[in-house]
């Protein structure tokens, strides 16, 4: 993690961090994140560019300057241009609607499902493409996580809630296993 923490985070326009103590500020057009990092590290901004640095070579120190790095890119990204999860339902008669800010899910069960949005997220849906997006990208993740939760995708015909571009691997039933096998085997005499 230390080649990452070592790599500048560039600044775009009417982006500005401010470091207070060890609390890092990112306002941008989207909006404004805030985390706070371990005390040990260093924050400077020098040449349109920020950069992050540790006291010495710990491997907790490395640990820290790294994922301190990565999450203050992640906000200068989220701020910028916001983070998007796309998941996709799958299964005959699984649908789902908006009502207000809530999702509303069709997917099997007895009843509806409704998924309420955590603050600072939005969530749409067109045909069968539920879209999460937000400035968080922590938060983007844990809400398709919760979405997905609901319905996870089964292995044998696929049905449920699952990410965009996600592959499941599907499984033969035992049952046409057992057949296939008894198809196959030789009589014995």
């Amino acid at each position: 993690m230390s080649r990452i923490g070592r790599m500048p985070i560039a600044i775009p326009e009417g982006v500005t961090i401010t470091v207070n103590n060890n609390v890092v500020t990112v306002k941008g057009p989207k909006g404004e994140l805030t985390n706070k990092f371990n005390q040990h590290l260093g924050f400077e901004t020098k040449d349109g560019h920020f950069h992050v640095t540790r006291p010495n070579d710990s491997i907790k120190m490395r640990m820290n300057h790294g994922t301190a790095r990565a999450l203050i890119n992640d906000m200068v990204n989220g701020v910028t241009t916001g983070f998007t999860k796309t998941l996709e339902i799958k299964g005959v008669g699984y649908r789902g609607e908006m009502r207000g800010n809530d999702l509303v899910l069709h997917v099997g069960h007895s009843h509806e499902d409704v998924v309420h949005p955590i603050d600072g997220i939005a969530i749409s849906i067109k045909q069968a493409f539920i879209t999460v997006t937000g400035i968080d990208k922590q938060k983007v993740g844990q809400m398709a996580a919760v979405i997905r939760h609901v319905r996870k995708p089964e292995c044998y015909h696929g049905k449920g809630i699952r990410y965009q571009g996600e592959v499941v691997v599907l499984r033969q039933p035992a049952s046409a296993k057992k057949s296939a096998v008894g198809a196959a085997a030789p009589a014995a005499k």
